[in-house]
């Protein structure tokens, strides 16, 4: 082979790289066809962050643009905060949070993802602050050394991400220990955002041509001429962030014992009981979704037996009161676990709690009530009722009267003469035992 041909071949070799080096780039520089938008709304839990994450999985794997999310949220937990700041930290394709309409907030749980993205914005009349963590105790010191550990902790992650930023680190510190709030205007002047956005369109001619850091390095973003394609969440999805709630998840969960009860203490009314079961299963499989404590789940399943058990087995209501006892107790246990965000609102559980027991309680009664009313239907149940002689009663010889609308063989102690009012004192057999009552027919 010449030398002419050599070189000739390792030029059209190189023009390859080149090529394939361009298009490979392409993703990097912000110039794929198209930018992934999503509106997160309501809580932070497993259901919203398992959107986010793969719509952000989606994102890379198709180069998007950019990632734009549309956030309003009151909070919610840590631990599905963290796997959320993961996937920011580690995504080639910039993620932009814009706190938005007007009226939206980022609080708490959202204060820290808005301060983790590489773009953040707010609509004028949002808020975003308040991280301070809850106290999920239910009434605990606040100067525990559990709650001082979580708010060290949380202080720490909120100012690292401010550092890696390059935003406020001060801000979010105070917004974790003092639970300061900010406007759209307050926030950017103290450094905690990039823009102020009135509109999508107007924070998207903010981006274009603007330079980020990503996990693969600096991108610049172009939106200019690029399709905004609108994400929303699967069915499985919506599901999981409506019930993927602690304060959901309990009341489906006593809502599905609560019908079941019902339904075993008076069968037949179907609905209670076909309600109930689907209540419990959507219940269970958000506790699955969630981080339960197990002790609190055994005993609210304790509770369940107790309830089961009382159907079954006379108590006079001590079953039943043993299984509130320990509803009550795991319930307060089930989902308090402060490290990672996760409890029930007092003002929630309480009603709940409450009403339930009242329910359990009332039909508790109505069936102690009910055994121990005399027999209102078959034989035992003409015990006391009162009746006509309709041939004599001789002593030691039987007779026939009429009671509740029927002829029946009859006896007495003495005789009794035809038409005279009896009473049914017992039943032997098929035979009434009967005495005079005052009067005649």
């Amino acid at each position: 082979m010449t030398d002419k041909r050599k070189r000739s071949i390792t030029i059209f070799l190189l023009r390859l790289i080149a090529i394939a080096a361009v298009f490979a780039a392409m993703p990097l520089v912000g110039r794929a066809a198209e930018i992934r938008a999503m509106s997160l709304k309501g809580s932070v839990n497993p259901g919203s962050a398992a959107w986010f994450l793969r719509e952000l999985d989606e994102a890379n794997r198709d180069g998007n643009t950019l990632l734009l999310v549309e956030l309003d949220t009151p909070g919610g937990l840590v631990a599905s905060l963290r796997e959320m700041v993961q996937g920011v930290m580690a995504s080639k394709v910039p993620v932009v949070v814009y706190v938005a309409p007007s009226g939206a907030q980022a609080a708490s749980a959202g204060a820290l993802l808005l301060l983790s993205a590489h773009v953040s914005s707010m609509a004028p009349g949002t808020e975003t602050g308040a991280a301070h963590p809850v106290d999920l105790g239910g009434g605990a010191d606040k100067e525990s050394v559990m709650n001082a550990k979580i708010e060290n902790d949380l202080a720490a992650f909120a100012r690292s991400l401010a550092q890696k930023r390059g935003r406020n680190p001060a801000w979010a510190e105070r917004a974790v220990r003092e639970s300061i709030a900010s406007t759209a205007s307050e926030a950017l002047t103290a450094g905690v955002i990039d823009t102020v956005a009135t509109s999508r369109k107007e924070l998207l001619a903010y981006l274009d041509g603007r330079t980020v850091t990503t996990a693969v390095g600096t991108v610049t973003i172009r939106t200019s001429g690029v399709t905004v394609r609108q994400a929303s969440p699967t069915f499985r999805e919506q599901v999981m962030m409506t019930i993927a709630d602690p304060n959901i998840a309990y009341f489906l969960l006593l809502l599905g014992i609560a019908g079941l009860y019902f339904e075993l203490t008076t069968p037949g009314a179907v609905l209670p009981g076909v309600a109930g079961a689907i209540a419990l299963v959507l219940g269970a499989w958000a506790m699955q979704l969630l981080s339960v404590n197990v002790t609190g789940l055994l005993l609210i399943l304790l509770a369940i037996l107790f309830f089961g058990l009382e159907i079954f087995v006379v108590s006079s209501g001590a079953l039943a009161i043993a299984g509130l006892v320990a509803l009550f107790i795991g319930s307060i246990m089930v989902f308090n676990q402060p490290e990672i965000g996760l409890f029930i609102n007092w003002w929630i559980f309480l009603p709940l709690f409450l009403s339930f027991s009242a329910g359990v309680l009332l039909l508790v009664l109505v069936v102690f009530r009910s055994t121990r009313k005399k027999a209102l239907s078959g034989i035992e149940g003409l015990v006391g009722e009162t009746g006509t002689v309709e041939s004599a009663i001789a002593d030691g010889r039987s007779g026939k009267v009429f009671v509740h609308g029927e002829l029946w063989e009859a006896s007495a102690s003495g005789s009794l003469p035809a038409g005279v009012l009896v009473v049914v004192t017992r039943v032997e057999g098929m035979k009434l035992i009967v005495k005079q009552t005052i009067g005649e027919a």
